[in-house]
């Protein structure tokens, strides 16, 4: 899964997630004179490869692909938990906390451009997010365990139907100082290299079932549905209102950014001739953007519960923005007759839970089929090459005529080899170009 609100810097996590949006640290924004070098230097590298021409050629790709226009399969790797097997802690070159982020942001790009040399395209943009508090809905679930990237289980906030009372619409505090502060910083550090820029990023997902499971409970909420629906609707109708004001509040306070030079949805990128460019100025508005929904968490109920519970509370959501994206890990075969009819839908998940011939059949090229190769692929410390190739080679023949991406993410690990993903890379744009012809 993607983002939703950064605060402060990650520690270990710092290595694993797409986008490379930098929040300041509350109280250390500062970078000294030797990181400064260090940083500089990779910065310089970015914005060598950043202005290649191949880099013009893939967002020319990425535009066509979004615009539905023919072209061959888009390829994409993000190893996210795996990236921390790929720049690891002791591989950094900086001392202070803020800007050991900042490396890796820059370490990334760089592992992209030189060894992984899929489909991203390599901007010359240094991004920096709002420093801000995570969302409060006035209540939290307790979770147990989850150190060091383990499991956990956690206990619902609302054991009682009276606890409703104390949720109100999401609030969240902006730091506006250390916001500018450490703009100001990575325009001294590298803004003669690398265009530093403001962006806001304020959910990864707009789907809802996520908070519900985890102020209600997964389990209850699917007893819920059989025992008290009217509860689960009370439950959505705050989230899906709260989610709504939110939405607005940062519209009305000019706190968006335009995503159309960023990765959207569950995968892939948002170039397309259908919304603002990265270059646009002034206001952005939901109607400017891609916006995203999923419900991977009601993955087990039926298609006529979707309808009832989910669907219609996210659909207000999705009728603010331009284009939208829909669906994540969960198949949406058996759902589809619903969620097409989400308005300016372009992009729609296709995981490895989902019946493949079923969704080239209902999707043709009228949608981008982001297609989710299983990412245990890349998890043993050797993979198999002949597998890989054996599937995704009968996968893009089932797709042929799709209008095709081919999404590599969700890797927790890649077996402790960074050439793994290298690898997967080399073999889904070899048979990718096969397909084309």
């Amino acid at each position: 899964m993607g983002l939703q609100n950064v605060t402060g810097i990650w520690d270990g996590a710092a290595l694993s997630s797409t986008p490379n949006f930098n929040t300041g640290v509350r109280g250390e924004v500062y970078i000294s004179s030797g990181d400064k070098v260090v940083l500089r230097e990779l910065a310089l590298k970015v914005a060598e490869y950043a202005s290649c021409s191949i880099e013009k050629e893939k967002r020319e790709h990425w535009r066509k692909h979004n615009d539905l226009e023919p072209t061959r399969p888009l390829v994409f790797c993000d190893p996210e938990n795996g990236w921390n097997e790929i720049i690891t802690e002791d591989q950094l070159q900086c001392k202070g906390r803020l800007a050991r982020r900042w490396e890796v942001v820059l370490r990334k790009e760089i592992f992209w451009a030189e060894l992984m040399r899929d489909d991203k395209v390599i901007e010359p943009f240094f991004e920096i997010g709002y420093t801000h508090s995570e969302e409060d809905w006035g209540v939290y679930e307790k979770q147990i365990g989850g150190t060091d990237g383990g499991s956990y289980v956690w206990e619902a906030a609302l054991k009682d139907e009276k606890d409703i009372d104390k949720l109100h619409a999401p609030v969240f505090d902006i730091d506006h100082e250390t916001t500018r502060e450490t703009l100001e910083l990575a325009g001294e550090t590298f803004g003669d290299i690398l265009t530093v820029r403001l962006r806001g990023l304020w959910w990864w997902s707009l789907g809802l079932t996520l908070n519900l499971s985890l102020l209600r409970g997964l389990e209850q909420i699917m007893l819920d549905m059989i025992d008290r629906p009217a509860l689960i609707h009370r439950l959505m109708g705050i989230l899906g209102d709260g989610a709504l004001q939110k939405l607005e509040f940062l519209e009305a306070n000019n706190l968006l950014s335009l995503n159309t030079d960023q990765y959207v949805g569950s995968g892939g990128f948002g170039y397309t001739s259908e919304l603002f460019g990265s270059d646009h100025e002034g206001p952005v508005k939901t109607r400017d953007m891609w916006g995203f929904c999923e419900s991977q968490e009601t993955v087990g109920i039926s298609p006529d519960m979707f309808a009832e519970f989910v669907f219609p509370y996210q659909l207000p959501l999705l009728e603010r923005f331009g284009l939208n994206c829909y669906g994540c890990c969960e198949p949406l075969d058996a759902r589809w007759h619903i969620i097409k009819k989400a308005p300016n839908l372009r992009r729609v998940s296709v995981s490895p839970w989902a019946d493949l011939e079923k969704m080239a059949e209902l999707l043709e090229d009228n949608y981008v089929f982001s297609m989710k190769p299983s990412p245990a692929d890349l998890a043993e410390p050797t993979i198999d090459e002949e597998s890989i190739r054996k599937k995704l080679r009968k996968s893009l023949e089932i797709t042929r005529g799709c209008r095709v991406e081919i999404i590599m993410k969700d890797n927790h690990t890649i077996g402790n080899n960074p050439q793994n993903v290298i690898r997967w890379v080399q073999i889904a744009k070899e048979e990718a170009e096969r397909i084309k012809e």
